[in-house]
């Protein structure tokens, strides 16, 4: 049945890329089809999904379809989960999909629905790999993806060429990091098999063949300083692709770091201690950042940096407790992680799809320009509104819970002996207690300036998404509060999937009672979402009935009094709050972490107006990610002064070139003899 399931949802999808190939976007009805056959066949994957979950598992021997050894797929407890989790979204994805293609100018060409199902197709492959090659291939395949995706949109912008080739660059390191640790333990273990590699014995170069994994898979969640394509890559994306990219691909990383914890057991210290700091300083870097930005698109991209520092630190928490030996650690922090997964996804994909319909119905994703969304497309806008208060960490969202579990997680490090591993969980535990409260605010800003008050002028005749498209938003914001009441659920869901690494037993020990939550260890600290759901309606209606009863009649009274002067409802032009205005203070906080470079300067004034203080004055503040700034701009100066050099030998004389010739030949058998 499981087999069935994976080839009829195959045929969807090359269906589907066969329909967008051959007849295109020539006419309206033929546009969402591809999208459709996408809906199908993710549809399948879940189920699928699922049906490896509770059963057993299952082995699907290709032969050689690749042309290197054999080609090998696997359905067990993990994979499952994740075909559960990722194909579920894209089904509410794709529908959303639909309907967004339908107007005319949404689709931009041909090829874009072929690129979205590529996608999909590769992050499955990747998910049921169990050789290395098909592993690679399929990995290989949704970097290319990205690629196509940021670039499907044809612009004139030279900053859409470098958004691509950012995607594309550190897509590729990624990928060559990968290369060298699985060229490590075949090599090692003397077969591509993934699952025999257990067998590789302890030493320094299992050590650096983690290390390794460990770099390409994080390089997919934007593991700092890698993190540079996804506020570049994402925003060139059309549509709800951006939802596909963040809330799919991105978290076939997630599965590539689960799987091998599995296959390679005991981490060296090191690379637990460093996973939890750079985990923690990707998440606080990301919120910064997206506390500052003036774009939606970007606002949400950095949002992701932030959510993948969570997880990685999540998953450094579980690396210390099997550095440790103690599994309890390893199940909390997996738990967590996993949880936040779940989070990241649903939320991510409901802030891009709906992001996605805001930007197309205005024209622009400007925040300043973006005044009443929520009252002018209130789908799109109610959606944007669950998921951002989901990632925002408030309850009675799933993002309220996965945070407690990071949280309470990190609380854990008395539990171990070594000094080291103890720091590290204290550091990245400040940091993330940081960023939950940067959090909160980036998105109170987001909110408050571009979602709530009257429409603009650009959004007053915007439509908001079709039958297919509100399905998709209902689907993706509903699981944001409804899987967090029904949490406990969740997570014996969770520990089946996780079985393969941690016992379910161990994870089950979660659940302190049926509906009451503790983070595996007892009497630590206890939560119950689902009565969360009961608790707060209740408090919200008694106060609402006390305030209405004790006002005597004066609580419902209309009292018209000027306007704040700094509102935004009310006040029209340059006294209005602004997007800018809201995000200052942070970029005076931070600003050693923002690089903020601040600049006034004083326009259309003369020497006398200057001195009265009347001159008309023009205030700017930019900020610079770090990365680019100590990293990728001096490597590039540095590699073009390289080139610029090397330019110097192409002298055009034939007696040169042999010299080269010459010279490589002697430095080659140098090196081999040396070698020998």
């Amino acid at each position: 049945m499981t087999t069935n399931l994976l080839l009829a949802a195959a045929a969807c999808y090359l269906a589907g890329a066969a329909v967008d190939l051959v007849a295109g976007i020539g006419r309206r009805w033929v546009r969402p089809i591809p999208y459709l056959l996408a809906l199908a066949g993710s549809a399948m994957l879940a189920t699928a999904g699922i049906r490896g979950v509770e059963g057993r598992p299952v082995d699907i021997d290709l032969g050689s379809l690749l042309g290197m050894g054999r080609t090998t797929l696997r359905m067990d407890h993990l994979a499952g989960l994740f075909l559960t989790l990722l194909f579920g979204i894209s089904t509410a994805i794709s529908a959303c999909f639909a309907s967004w293609s339908l107007p005319d100018g949404r689709s931009p060409n041909r090829g874009l629905a072929s690129a979205y199902l590529l996608l999909l197709g590769a992050c499955a492959v990747v998910v049921l790999a169990g050789d290395a090659f098909t592993f690679l291939f399929a990995w290989e395949s949704v970097t290319a993806s990205f690629y196509a995706l940021t670039t499907i949109t044809r612009s004139e912008r030279p900053e859409q060429s470098h958004s691509a080739w950012s995607t594309l660059g550190i897509g590729k390191v990624g990928g060559a990091a990968l290369l060298l640790g699985f060229l490590l333990l075949a090599g090692r273990s003397g077969t591509l098999d993934i699952a025999a590699w257990h067998r590789v014995a302890p030493g320094p170069l299992l050590a650096t063949a983690y290390g390794l994994i460990v770099l390409g898979f994080g390089a997919k969640l934007g593991l700092f300083p890698l993190h540079t394509w996804m506020p570049a890559g994402y925003p060139e994306a059309p549509g709800p692709a951006r939802a596909a990219m963040a809330g799919v691909a991105a978290n076939v990383g997630v599965y590539g770091l689960w799987r091998f914890l599995g296959v390679l057991g005991q981490p060296p210290v090191w690379l637990a201690v460093t996973v939890l700091l750079v985990g923690g300083l990707t998440a606080l870097l990301g919120i910064a950042f997206a506390g500052v930005q003036q774009r939606l698109s970007r606002v949400i991209a950095y949002s992701s940096v932030e959510n993948g520092g969570m997880i990685i630190t999540a998953y450094g928490i579980a690396l210390a407790g099997a550095a440790a030996h103690i599994p309890e650690l390893v199940a909390v922090g997996l738990l967590a992680a996993t949880l936040q997964v779940v989070t990241h996804a649903l939320a991510k994909s409901t802030l891009f799809t709906a992001a996605a319909n805001v930007e197309a119905a205005a024209g622009t994703d400007n925040l300043d320009e973006l005044r009443g969304a929520g009252r002018a497309l209130p789908w799109s806008g109610s959606a944007f509104a669950v998921g951002a208060i989901t990632l925002a960490g408030l309850p009675p969202t799933i993002g309220f819970v996965s945070e407690w579990f990071i949280l309470e997680a990190l609380m854990q490090q008395f539990r171990l002996h070594g000094l080291a591993l103890r720091l590290g969980l204290a550091g990245a535990g400040a940091m993330i207690a940081l960023t939950s409260g940067l959090a909160a605010l980036a998105f109170l800003r987001v909110l408050g300036i571009a979602f709530l008050g009257r429409p603009s002028a650009n959004l007053h005749h915007a439509k908001d998404t079709g039958a297919p498209g509100r399905a998709g938003l209902v689907l993706l914001a509903g699981s944001c509060l409804a899987i967090a009441a029904a949490t406990p659920l969740e997570i014996r869901f969770l520990a089946r999937g996780l079985s393969s690494l941690v016992p379910a037993s161990l994870t089950d020990q979660a659940l302190k009672s049926p509906w009451v939550l503790q983070p595996v260890f007892k009497g630590f600290s206890i939560l119950s979402p689902s009565w969360m759901w009961i608790a707060m309606p209740a408090l919200f209606v008694t106060v609402s009935i006390g305030a209405v009863v004790l006002s005597g009649g004066r609580y419902r009274r209309v009292r018209r009094v000027p306007a704040w002067h700094s509102a935004t409802d009310g006040v029209a032009g340059p006294a209005s709050y602004s997007a800018f205005g809201f995000g200052n203070p942070l970029r005076y906080v931070l600003a050693n972490l923002l690089g903020t470079r601040r600049e006034v300067q004083i326009l259309d004034a003369g020497e006398q107006a200057a001195q009265e203080g009347a001159a008309h004055v023009e205030y700017t503040a930019r900020v610079t990610d770090p990365a680019e700034a100590y990293l990728y701009r001096p490597a590039a100066r540095g590699l073009m002064a390289i080139v610029g050099a090397a330019k110097r030998l192409q002298s055009g004389k034939l007696q040169a070139y042999v010299a080269y010739m010459l010279i490589a030949l002697v430095a080659a058998l140098a090196i081999t003899a040396g070698l020998r």
